[in-house]
């Protein structure tokens, strides 16, 4: 770097601290005379920095905000600070600025320094932020990874759990990444299929980029949001939903708020300690894990494929806790539901 950029890159950086700056005290931290401060201050200004100066005995030179955004220079300190907060937003979306944090995140992580990227993944690492709401969440570097091959027109090939649990590696050509309420997609056309498809991000794993650039290909709709919606509005006017009712041994208030709320069903009281919740249309993993998610005993009496999944989940369960071939109707119930089988 030529002597002349190094110290404009170095008078850029003082100028960035929000404070006046008497030309003699540039020159003096420069080691140069203010006449070269003056042609200094002249070339930031024809690269569309908005320098202001002030004259008298309190005046000087300052920064201001202009039309565009000029670059910004931060020391190490503030480029962790900033590189943190990225990933803590693009982790948990935030609506209005999610795919702006991921492309700040992605350009900001494409210059780091091997010596603060360690640094910002150690502080994610040992991090644990509360969710905002019930939505999954996922890994920023996944994000940046995605956002990095997007704009370089490369293929990305990843782990993927499909929505019935099966694993599989996909080979991808990445258009684009959507926020829709608390999930993040992936919209790609998928090499191995043929066809555009969308991924959930939470669902992948170690996404790469295998340095294959493809022409950019034309979507089958107006825009990437577009098309997640119609295809969300496709899976639901498929997906299978029922409608449950069911036995809980509790309380019928304490049900009802831990259900959800209205929007879950009706919950009606049959006595102090128990009630019956007339469940909203649903799927049955949805009905599961509010089951699941009481904390109290119930009985399923109808559907009889809720009752099916709750058995074939608490197979699984067993066979998890090394107790495969257990037949669950041997487990005694616990004391606040005499005589009732778990989940049954």
């Amino acid at each position: 770097m030529s002597e002349t950029s190094a110290r404009l890159l170095n008078l850029l950086s003082l100028l960035q601290t929000p404070r006046e700056w008497p030309g003699r005290e540039l020159a003096e931290r420069l080691r140069v005379t203010t006449r070269t401060i003056r042609r200094d201050i002249e070339r930031l200004r024809e690269l569309g920095y908005p320098v202001h100066a002030t004259m008298g005995a309190e005046g000087g030179y300052r920064l201001a905000a202009g039309t565009a955004m000029p670059p910004l220079l931060l020391d190490d300190e503030e480029a962790v600070a900033i590189a943190v907060g990225l990933r803590s937003t693009a982790g948990h979306t935030i609506a209005g600025i999610e795919e702006a944090s991921v492309r700040a995140l992605a350009k900001l992580e494409q210059v780091l320094p091997a010596r603060l990227r360690r640094r910002v993944g150690t502080l994610g690492t040992a991090t644990v932020p509360m969710p905002a709401g019930d939505g999954p969440t996922v890994d920023p570097e996944h994000l940046t990874v995605l956002a990095a091959a997007i704009a370089n027109h490369e293929r990305v090939r990843f782990g993927y759990r499909g929505g019935a649990g099966d694993l599989g590696r996909r080979l991808v050509e990445p258009h684009r990444l959507v926020a829709a309420g608390r999930r993040w997609y992936l919209v790609a056309f998928d090499n191995d299929r043929d066809d555009w498809r969308i991924f959930r991000v939470d669902r992948l794993s170690e996404p790469f980029a295998t340095g294959v650039r493809t022409p950019p290909r034309e979507l089958p709709a107006a825009d990437a949001g577009a098309y997640v919606r119609e295809r969300m509005r496709g899976m639901a006017a498929t997906a299978a939903t029922h409608r449950a009712l069911v036995t809980v041994y509790g309380p019928a208030p304490e049900v009802a708020a831990r259900l959800g709320g209205p929007a879950a069903g009706e919950v009606e009281p049959l006595d102090e300690g128990s009630c019956r919740w007339r469940s909203a249309p649903d799927s049955l993993e949805r009905l599961a894990m509010r089951l699941m998610l009481l904390g109290r005993e119930f009985t399923v009496h109808e559907p009889a494929e809720l009752t099916a999944y709750l058995r074939a989940t608490a197979d699984r369960a067993l066979r998890a806790a090394g107790h495969a071939g257990t037949d669950i109707t041997s487990i005694p119930a616990p004391g606040n539901a005499p005589g009732n089988t778990p989940g049954g």
